[in-house]
């Protein structure tokens, strides 16, 4: 089988059920940032992690599958999909809970930096909200399972916690920001 199909040579792709629609619909845009979303989890899972993260990151991408999978399944499959449930969100407040019971507590904001594995996680998680943002938005005038939407918030407080977790692990002091310092200006 060719990888090449040329049946997207117009501008459009195919939902599962064979409907086909313009490849920058909003449907084709939410599921396009999941999966870039699941490459970025990839490359995150090319760093020396701990192996309780990489774990998490392997179940992950198996639930983007899921949230993919159903994105492209319009209608009548949709029923037919396998479906992110209560079950896969609590799995993620489960994680958070448990490494973020290893971490220092929060007084301020921190920057989104780190070693290079903890700078992508908050990279990966700028990309989950972005995800978040485009089914939110195809929610609007489409129907999508309330359940992605709900993954998608605690997934990107787990790739924040994460972050936070890694620098941790490697002895990287957070770097913390203060806000914007106002500077008193001269009366004339």
């Amino acid at each position: 089988m060719k990888i090449y199909t040329k049946m997207g040579d117009k501008g459009e792709t195919g939902l599962f059920g064979g409907k086909r629609i313009s490849k920058d619909a909003d449907r084709i845009e939410a599921y396009g940032t999941v999966d870039e979303l699941n490459a970025m989890i990839g490359v995150m899972r090319s760093f020396r992690l701990p192996k309780a993260v990489e774990g998490i990151l392997a179940e992950i991408q198996r639930n983007l599958f899921v949230v993919g999978a159903e994105l492209a399944s319009p209608g009548e499959k949709a029923l037919q999909a396998e479906k992110i449930s209560a079950e896969h969100i609590s799995s993620l407040e489960q994680s958070i809970d448990k490494f973020e019971a290893t971490l220092p507590k929060l007084s301020s904001f921190i920057l989104p930096e780190g070693t290079s594995a903890a700078a992508h996680f908050h990279f990966a998680r700028t990309v989950c909200r972005r995800a978040e943002r485009r089914v939110i938005h195809l929610s609007k005038s489409e129907n999508v399972g309330e359940q992605i939407i709900i993954y998608f918030n605690r997934l990107s407080d787990l790739l924040f916690v994460l972050a936070r977790y890694v620098n941790y692990f490697s002895k990287h002091r957070e770097e913390t920001w203060h806000g914007i310092a106002r500077k008193k200006t001269k009366k004339l």
